[in-house]
């Protein structure tokens, strides 16, 4: 059964077999694997050892990023997180019950944001002094130029918080060119292609280092302590019990990262993966969702057919039983179904899910295959 989601991803089998083996949190040989693993995301995202360090957390990519707003964003912070999709929308969630101050202007959701929104928001309310963002909304598929956002936020005097859960390993990202990024938060079962129940997050020092990144109000998702527990008892030491096996997990596929020619080898085969299924999509009578030069390199939305007979989780079924599985949801204000085009998947992954679901639609019963009219 292959995985077509952006997250949990299919994973190789080196991957899947890292996690048989039983291991002890605080033996030294695990210690020695957790503080690799740790170093390798720092130099992954362009964090310097001097400036950054990588930080880990049991659980999804919303932890990390509910760690990084209650440990990063001083209490009572106003926040500019701008409406970019449904992913920015529980951005602002975790930020209101952080008790943070959120403005979420209402912003095109099929485009990428437009840096100036950002600016003006910040020169029209200087209390604003930290914005979220989303690298790439998974919902729509739109991803978001995360640099040049950054670039007028440092304008501003302003701090950063990026979500780029189904970004980091993809997308381009250098930590230390962004001098306003206080953090970025990502997990290790997207494009890393690891195992689910791992998130992590690269943070500069000297904001782990302010007394406020202990003050967040929450004991176990607070990145203040745990940086002090690596001062305390060592880089190779979690402050709870880790996910052992998928730690041992991330390091082997960190292995096959490198191995694949690094972000740039995986980057392009994703892009192809998209550009396949894009075409595909359109090649058997259906409507892509976005036009095609926004169209991201993580996740395929493809309109839901005007055809009375649709049924999503029917066609969700109908997939399962040829061997693939997409998500049974969609979160685009028109009705719709998403591909996930991450993971290790290929383009030949991609045309013979295609014809999967050319085949499933068939037997479905589905003729009118362009969108309903309201979508047009």
């Amino acid at each position: 059964m292959l995985l077509l989601i952006p997250g949990p991803v299919a994973t190789r089998p080196e991957v899947r077999a890292a996690m048989a083996q039983d291991y002890a949190p605080w033996d030294n040989d695990f210690r020695t694997l957790y503080a690799q693993v740790r170093e390798r995301v720092r130099a992954l995202a362009g964090g310097g050892a001097e400036t950054h360090t990588a930080l880990a957390l049991q659980g999804c990519g919303h932890f990390a990023m509910e760690a990084s707003l209650r440990s990063l964003v001083p209490a009572g912070g106003r926040m500019l997180i701008p409406h970019t999709g449904q992913y920015s929308a529980r951005l602002a969630t975790l930020a209101r019950h952080a008790g943070h101050d959120v403005v979420a202007p209402e912003v095109s959701q099929d485009a990428p944001l437009d840096p100036a929104v950002v600016a003006e928001a910040l020169a029209a309310d200087p209390a604003i002094r930290h914005v979220g963002l989303v690298y790439s909304e998974t919902g729509s598929g739109v991803v978001l130029d995360a640099a040049a956002i950054g670039r007028v936020v440092h304008a501003a005097g302003a701090r950063m918080i990026l979500d780029a859960v189904s970004a980091f390993g993809a997308l381009p990202l250098d930590v230390s060119a962004m001098p306003e990024l206080d953090s970025v938060a990502f997990s290790a079962n997207k494009c890393l292609e690891g195992m689910p129940g791992l998130c992590m997050i690269v943070a500069r020092t000297e904001r782990l280092q302010q007394p406020e990144a202990r003050e967040g109000g929450s004991w176990a998702l607070n990145l203040g302590e745990i940086y002090a527990q690596y001062q305390r008892s060592g880089p190779g030491s979690f402050r709870f019990t880790p996910p052992a096996q998928v730690l041992a997990s991330l390091d082997v596929a960190l292995d096959l990262y490198e191995a694949e020619g690094g972000r740039e080898a995986r980057l392009a085969r994703y892009r192809e993966n998209v550009r396949t299924v894009y075409e595909g999509m359109i090649g058997i009578g259906l409507t892509p969702y976005l036009p095609r030069a926004v169209q991201g390199p993580i996740v395929v939305n493809i309109h839901a057919p005007a055809d009375p007979v649709w049924n999503l989780q029917t066609f969700v079924d109908q997939l399962k039983r040829r061997g693939f599985v997409i998500s049974n949801f969609f979160n685009t204000p028109l009705p719709s179904f998403r591909v996930g085009c991450i993971g290790a998947v290929t383009p030949e992954d991609m045309r013979r899910f295609v014809a999967a679901a050319d085949a499933a639609l068939t037997e479905m019963g589905v003729r009118r295959r362009e969108p309903a009219p309201a979508a047009s």
